[in-house]
């Protein structure tokens, strides 16, 4: 039986405590060993479900633990970086929440990072670990919907009375397009394989974070729109429009808090065939998928290569809208 993958948490986020934390003490083949908060008050939650959980008290103590094989970042986006190159420098495996990096160009000394020590790193981009994905990408490849022709996507809450939330401060990296954007950019980017050859933007901007951000864009075969925002009610949705028939998923991006997992295939008069996944828990997958990588040498389904591609298409956003307020 090969040994456990030993993880360790910088922090005690709200997401690690309800989402992550609990899918590495589920995952197979891992096991949670050790969080690092100043706060042993936060640490009790963890210890709820995992009691024999060690408690740091500071982030480089938790890296200098030899017993620990992996990390999970959970920490505020502007620190992301230097955190993910801090663990690989005390010789941990990477993990780090989405977006892992602020702008695109800061890929290269992850990359650089990673080639030089062995050591895999990556973003936990968990949705390409989840069945309905796998089967979007295999249905469009397989011309289920024939050509494909637009791509479109929604993904909105409404954070605004939560005014200290570091998703509504411009000096943590907040705004609408980093938090949520990655989604429904980069699914279309897993899907398709197709980079955007054109892109367009407006974003609402409140205190320095894009409060709601419209994107166009043209990929090599197919038109693509969609919009994100934190002031607006939830909702999320991808389509995938063919001249043939259309794929539909009606949560998308975090199912089973969301609502289920269904993925609707139109085609036909009227004919629509539903797959439903009402189990399938992506941020265990996506655990159990990173201590394949590490046991068997797999191919880790989000390496940086490919969350580079997305947060240069969040940049050209940025830039375009940005530039497109300077002219108004």
């Amino acid at each position: 039986m090969p040994k456990p993958v030993r993880w360790g948490v910088l922090g005690a986020a709200k997401f690690a405590r309800q989402f992550m934390g609990p899918a590495i003490h589920a995952a197979e083949g891992a096991q949670l060993v050790a969080l690092a908060t100043s706060n042993r008050d936060k640490a009790k939650p963890f210890q709820a479900f995992c009691p024999e959980l060690t408690v740091y008290d500071d982030y480089d103590a938790l890296l200098a633990d030899p017993g620990i094989d992996a990390v999970y970042v959970p920490l505020p986006n502007h620190l992301h970086v230097e955190w993910s190159l801090k663990a690989m420098a005390a010789g941990k495996h990477v993990l780090c929440e989405k977006p892992i990096t602020m702008r695109s160009s800061e890929f290269d000394q992850l990359i650089a990072k990673r080639e030089e020590t062995g050591l895999l790193a990556a973003e936990a981009y968990m949705i390409v670990h989840h069945p309905q994905w796998h089967m979007v990408k295999r249905l469009i490849d397989q011309g289920a919907i024939g050509n494909l022709a637009h791509v479109s996507g929604t993904f909105t809450y409404d954070n605004r009375a939560d005014t200290g939330n570091i998703r509504n401060r411009a000096e943590t990296g907040g705004g609408g397009l980093r938090d949520i954007g990655v989604y429904v950019i980069g699914s279309a980017r897993y899907a398709t394989g197709q980079e955007p050859d054109e892109i367009s933007a407006c974003i609402r901007w409140e205190n320095g974070v894009d409060a709601l951000s419209e994107v166009q864009a043209r990929f090599p075969g197919f038109s693509y729109c969609a919009y994100v925002s934190t002031r607006m009610h939830p909702f999320q949705e991808m389509t995938f429009h063919g001249e043939s028939g259309l794929i539909r998923l009606t949560a998308p991006f975090n199912p089973r808090v969301y609502g289920e997992a269904r993925l609707e295939l139109h085609r036909g008069k009227q004919e629509v065939q539903v797959t439903r996944f009402p189990v399938d828990d992506q941020y265990k997958l996506q655990v159990e998928a990173f201590g394949r990588s590490l046991r068997d040498g797999a191919q880790f389904p989000c390496p940086l290569e490919f969350s580079r591609g997305t947060q240069e298409m969040i940049d050209k956003v940025f830039e375009v809208a940005t530039g497109r307020r300077a002219q108004a």
